[in-house]
């Protein structure tokens, strides 16, 4: 039986080097949703602003897939939960926020199952994300403004922008496989 040498027993696991893997998209998630966040304009009619945020939720979850997506969302409310400057403000907001992770498993788990590689079944995923993300984020906000005005000023002003957003959330995917280094077998 051949003795292993000093050099392999150095040398970190399959299963460590993926899980350093993992850890590491998933903080690179977190930070890109951190990032993104801080591109925001008041509109004056929500107490929500329009931020770059769904974008990076869509494109966090359909390249790093439903678990390690999701965690990545986990991650990002944690940082703002330290106190660290990652949200795009106010209150109103924490619905939605709460709607990213739900957002990021559900696009990454139809990625995952093959939506991610046709336009039209790409748009659909992201659409149903966009969608997990108002189903929570607009009930949050009618609790705390009122349901007649919660579609005015958290859904309508916002339809325009988040259809902008899906488009390059799409065009932007394949850069995000490729840096990320993820396949369709791999996730």
């Amino acid at each position: 039986m051949l003795q292993p040498t000093f050099a392999d027993l150095l040398r970190p696991s399959r299963k460590a080097q993926q899980t350093a893997y993992d850890t590491l998209l998933i903080v690179g998630g977190a930070l890109f949703v951190a990032l993104l966040s801080q591109i925001r304009i008041q509109i004056g009619i929500s107490p929500v602003p329009v931020t770059a945020q769904t974008l990076a939720v869509l494109l966090v979850g359909a390249t790093l897939g439903s678990r390690r997506g999701s965690l990545a969302m986990l991650a990002y409310l944690a940082e703002g939960a330290m106190g660290l400057p990652v949200f795009a403000g106010g209150i109103a907001t924490v619905g939605y926020r709460i709607g990213f992770v739900v957002a990021a498993f559900v696009v990454g788990w139809l990625a995952e199952h093959g939506w991610d590689r046709h336009p039209i079944t790409t748009a659909s995923a992201m659409l149903i994300g966009n969608t997990a993300i108002y189903l929570i984020g607009i009930p949050w906000l009618a609790a705390l403004i009122g349901g007649d005005k919660a579609l005015a000023m958290g859904l309508y002003p916002f339809i325009v922008g988040d259809t902008l957003k899906l488009v390059l959330a799409m065009i932007l995917l394949p850069a995000g496989w490729r840096l990320a280094k993820s396949t369709h077998e791999e996730r």
